[in-house]
């Protein structure tokens, strides 16, 4: 039979836990981020070019080959990195060289990175190039924008609609 001092001291220790997960469920709160600041979220995944050209194979370099191995048209699968910069009111805010990703480093190149700016009006200026060009890039984007206290704003990439999206 069980005693009420033992029902008593079950009571009191489960309302200690009950009172301890209660405090912690709401307080203390947590901020991601300074209220008076914005954050800017760039994050996308792309592929840039291949590294070489693609090679038309003669007729004896495909005979050369086993028979399952004769594609007329040879191509690398090795992608070249992306190189990305990023400014924010003329003054660089990221520039980075992304890798493939991969075993055979043909993979999409990706990017996630956060930034805290303060509030008020900025000039974003986001350049990709995914090309074999050695000066210069193929993508440039320049956007004006008035960012409030706690505002979330996004870059995206998309090669199909023109280059970068501000969301």
């Amino acid at each position: 039979m069980i005693s009420p001092l033992r029902l008593a001291g079950q009571a009191v220790v489960y309302a200690g836990f009950a009172a301890v997960i209660g405090y912690f469920a709401s307080a203390p709160a947590y901020q991601y981020f300074a209220g008076k600041d914005a954050v800017l979220t760039v994050s996308f995944s792309y592929g840039a070019q291949r590294k070489g050209d693609c090679h038309k194979r003669t007729r004896e370099e495909l005979l050369k080959l086993a028979p399952n191995m004769r594609k007329p048209v040879s191509c690398p699968r090795e992608r070249l990195p992306l190189v990305v910069a990023f400014e924010l009111d003329g003054k660089p805010l990221y520039g980075a060289s992304l890798p493939p990703t991969g075993l055979s480093k043909d993979g999409p190149s990706h990017i996630y990175k956060k930034f805290v700016i303060p509030t008020g009006h900025h000039t974003l200026v986001a350049r990709l190039r995914d090309s074999n060009r050695r000066e210069g890039f193929d993508y440039d984007a320049s956007f004006n924008v008035d960012l409030a206290p706690a505002q979330n704003l996004s870059l995206d990439f998309r090669r199909d609609t023109g280059g970068f999206l501000l969301h």
